[in-house]
């Protein structure tokens, strides 16, 4: 007999209603319930209605969104009925998940597969959804691969909820009829998280941050979030992105539909999205069906640290709930992300580090909303909750605030820049627990940056003969980067810049152009390098004169940097700066000899005066006197 014959001939002695199928458990029994929004809906309906028929068993799962309730099942027979085994890594402080705290299982993605097949945690039953069977018998797992594969393979029974919606998704998502004890047919709608057209102007700012840092031909793994999200859409001007992550969501196919992912430079996979899971649409699945473009893959490879650095440029973006000052991380399930999202962040946050060129983005809301007002996300320190990321595996952080990058950085560094980027609402409490704990210098103060909003649009990319050099403001953690490029300047460089012959820069005089309000006082740098490790090259500070409306501008340039454009571009943009802020004009003050600096001045539009005191020369523009 042919083997098709063969397998649909045991297809149809198979089938069974949802009821019979649920009655083939066995009280005592450890089963598992296929994960995320490929959850057989149908069987868990059956078998929420026969729990009275049940004791002692052990339901395994992912943690996820109840379409029926068992835990309030195990909660009015205190476990005796049933028990529950939910598999998660992140904090337990929504209610919804706390009164349900027992039943964590803290575990990485990457290692649940492996629970499963080496038996260390038998299952007895699996609880599936699948495709129909094709010509050949396989059914495809469809939009949820992740650790259903594994504990389908490695169930003692599998039931099977064969349903016409679900696609049929390429890569390693299929099973065969003959590895099904029990098909149940069964049409019904998948479950789905349709994107939301809601997105908060913080998460738009945490995108806009993020863009600035992904480069093209880069490839992403990207969390469920609505900064996630935000970020998704803020991509849509980049190039040659690939995908490799475990979700695949809405904003991901738009993305590829225009163009901006095509998977052709990942290094790994090249021409394929690769995930373990979908949580969308109808339209998402739609897309995934049949789609050569898409491979699923089990999540102890697709979640695998080794897999993922494997990429070129990897990008890992996920969302903390809440951080430390010195960079501890902690995370947990929301609306969103109810679907094991948060037990994958350790995983790809490490992957994506040892990337060539890859970078791990962790991105933070300033505040929450309570009942009592705000409260900020940045903390002294963490209490009563888990730490998903460990302070030491923390690469870049983003809020609305502005981005910083930890790696490689003293718990004072650390301390500083998260603070940069908290609400400054918070800031000053925040600067005072860390003095309190020794984190910081008890002589340290913030200065203007306690209310300073990093302004983001002065920041500008040059390239000098191929070089990338970024124009930014300063920010209170380059003080020391500041420090070093006053000390690397030669001595006739300094004598033109500071008058005297300096030979102490000291930090306070160096916060003194870090921690500034970018109204008053600016200081712009010119920086090559990677970002959070770039040396500075240039320095051009912009401070109002307590005593009129004008601005006093002051440049340094290293030496080899010189004569490249990089101080006309400096002046330019601190005069447009400073006219935004309603300084009247700009002053400097120089050597006569200094022809550099007075040739410089004269390339503004404004009609430039000058005068002599001390045998110093004094040059200053007003913005509302247009030069001849």
């Amino acid at each position: 007999m042919p083997n098709s014959q063969y397998w649909a001939d045991t297809y149809l002695e198979k089938k069974a209603t949802p009821e019979q199928a649920i009655a083939r458990i066995r009280s005592g029994q450890r089963v598992f319930i296929g994960s995320g929004c490929g959850e057989p809906q149908i069987l868990i309906q059956k078998l929420v209605e026969k729990t009275n028929n049940f004791s002692g068993l052990e339901i395994v799962r992912l943690l996820g969104r109840e379409t029926a309730s068992l835990t309030a099942i195990a909660d009015k027979t205190r476990d005796t009925n049933l028990n529950i085994r939910s598999i998660y890594l992140g904090s337990t402080k929504p209610f919804s998940i706390a009164k349900q705290r027992r039943f964590i299982t803290p575990m990485n993605m990457s290692d649940v597969p492996n629970l499963f097949t080496t038996r260390k945690l038998p299952l007895n039953v699996a609880l599936i959804q699948v495709s129909p069977a094709d010509d050949f018998g396989w059914m495809s797992l469809g939009i949820s691969v992740d650790v259903t594969m594994a504990a389908a393979r490695s169930a003692d029974f599998v039931i099977a909820q064969v349903n016409p919606r679900m696609p049929r998704v390429m890569g390693q998502s299929f099973i065969h009829v003959n590895d099904v004890d029990v098909i149940v047919e069964y049409e019904e709608e998948l479950l789905s998280v349709p994107p939301s057209n809601v997105t908060s102007e913080a998460a738009i700012s945490i995108g806009k941050h993020i863009a600035k840092l992904i480069e093209d031909g880069s490839t992403l793994q990207i969390g469920l979030d609505a900064a996630s999200q935000a970020t998704v859409q803020g991509l849509s001007d980049k190039n040659d992105l690939g995908v490799h992550s475990q979700f695949l969501t809405d904003d991901i196919m738009n993305l590829y539909a225009i163009g901006s992912i095509n998977n052709k430079k990942k290094g790994l996979n090249e021409g394929k999205m690769v995930a373990s899971m979908a949580i969308g649409s109808s339209n998402l699945y739609e897309f995934l069906n049949d789609n050569p473009a898409v491979d699923f893959h089990p999540s102890d490879y697709v979640n695998d640290p080794f897999i993922i650095s494997q990429h070129k440029k990897m990008v890992s973006m996920n969302v903390a709930k809440t951080m430390d000052i010195t960079g501890q991380v902690s995370a947990e399930a929301t609306a969103a992300t109810r679907f094991a999202g948060v037990s994958g962040i350790p995983d790809f946050v490490r992957g994506a580090r040892r990337s060539p060129g890859g970078k791990s983005i962790l991105m933070i809301f300033s505040t929450s909303e309570t009942e009592d007002g705000p409260v900020s996300n940045i903390v002294p320190y963490l209490h009563d909750t888990v730490v998903v990321v460990p302070r030491a595996d923390v690469h870049y952080v983003v809020s609305e605030y502005g981005a910083v990058n930890l790696f490689g950085k003293s718990i004072q560094e650390r301390v500083i820049a998260m603070i940069s980027i908290a609400h400054p609402d918070f800031r000053e409490q925040l600067f005072e627990a860390a003095k309190e704990r020794g984190f910081i210098g008890a002589e340290r103060t913030l200065g203007e940056a306690a209310k300073a909003v990093y302004p983001v649009q002065l920041e500008e990319v040059l390239y000098i003969n191929g070089e990338k050099v970024t124009i930014r403001p300063s920010k209170p953690v380059d003080d020391r980067r500041i420090q070093e490029h006053y000390y690397s300047l030669p001595k006739e460089d300094v004598l033109s810049r500071f008058f005297c012959q300096k030979t102490i820069f000291a930090r306070a005089e160096m916060e003194s152009r870090s921690h500034v309000d970018y109204v008053n006082d600016i200081t712009l740098m010119a920086v090559v390098g990677e970002f959070g490790f770039g040396r500075v090259i240039g320095v051009a500070e912009c401070m109002k004169l307590p005593d009129q409306n004008m601005a006093e501008v002051a440049f340094s340039i290293s030496e080899e940097y010189k004569g490249k454009g990089i101080g006309s571009f400096f002046l330019k943009k601190l005069a447009a700066a400073a006219r935004a802020n309603g300084i009247a004009g700009l002053i400097a003050f120089t050597f006569p000899s200094n022809k550099a600096m007075i040739n410089l001045f004269k390339t503004l539009p404004y009609k430039v005066k000058t005068q002599y005191e001390d045998g110093d020369l004094i040059l200053t523009c007003r913005f509302n006197e247009l030069a001849d």
